[in-house]
């Protein structure tokens, strides 16, 4: 059956000499393909079978088998993130992440996935747009943060900050000497969580709050989600 997808390469890998197979990450989910001929100099696919080219791939599709690669329409090739060994760091974090979470949910989050990637694309803070992924991924991974009210006695007023280790809001009855962040960093928590990918144009965070709730998040997920990727350490390296 002759079939259309959209998706984005998240892996190649070689096959024979002069093949290889991608697989392709999609609304539906993952789609493994056979490019035949795509290594050879010559072949049309081989600009557009690489790691990360978001298209749309005509193949003879096969429902749990090994599609066959037809042509390719080539929608966006991220030259901007692909010339940027930090943006390329963080597409290649927020993808290992993506795969992760995909294998815990069977809630669709592709569309948040490349509207993410395409956000960074187009010049969008890549350390902001990967903290709003991250929380969004929390409820999927079945540990989602309680931003209504204190983790220790349920308070909806006076939050004081915001602790990764004790999992969420501090009120000052339940202050136990953690660092105080910004009140400006508590309330974008909130809007990370709940702000539509899509709909962000323009970002202006001061680098003290980005950097509070991204240790925020860092620590979280290293105390709650189990999760242990090697991207991840690499990105903390080099930002």
């Amino acid at each position: 059956m002759l079939k259309e997808i959209e998706g984005i390469i998240i892996k190649e890998t070689s096959y024979g000499e002069t093949s290889k197979i991608i697989q392709v990450y999609t609304n539906d989910g993952i789609i493994s393909i056979i490019c035949k001929g795509a290594k050879s100099l010559k072949s049309p696919f081989r600009a557009t079978t690489l790691k990360f080219t978001y298209g749309k791939f005509n193949i003879h599709y096969k429902e749990n088998k090994l599609s066959t690669l037809v042509s390719v329409d080539v929608i966006n090739n991220f030259r901007i993130i692909m010339n940027d060994i930090t943006l390329l760091t963080y597409l290649n974090y927020i993808t290992d992440l993506t795969l992760q979470v995909i294998k815990q949910t069977d809630e669709n989050i592709y569309f948040d996935y490349i509207t993410t990637v395409l956000k960074i694309n187009e010049g969008l803070d890549p350390l902001i747009m990967a903290n709003i992924l991250e929380i969004k991924y929390l409820d999927y991974l079945g540990v989602g943060l309680n931003l209504d009210s204190c983790v220790g006695c349920g308070a909806k007023v006076n939050i004081l900050t915001i602790d990764g280790d004790r999992g969420g809001y501090i009120c000052n009855k339940c202050y136990q000497n953690e660092i105080i962040v910004d009140k400006k960093t508590i309330e974008l928590l909130r809007m990370y969580y709940y702000v539509e990918i899509k709909s962000i144009t323009k970002l202006k965070i001061s680098d003290k709050v980005k950097n509070e709730i991204n240790h925020f998040l860092n620590t979280y997920y290293d105390r709650y989600t189990g999760l242990y990727l090697k991207s991840k350490d690499f990105l903390k390296k080099i930002i």
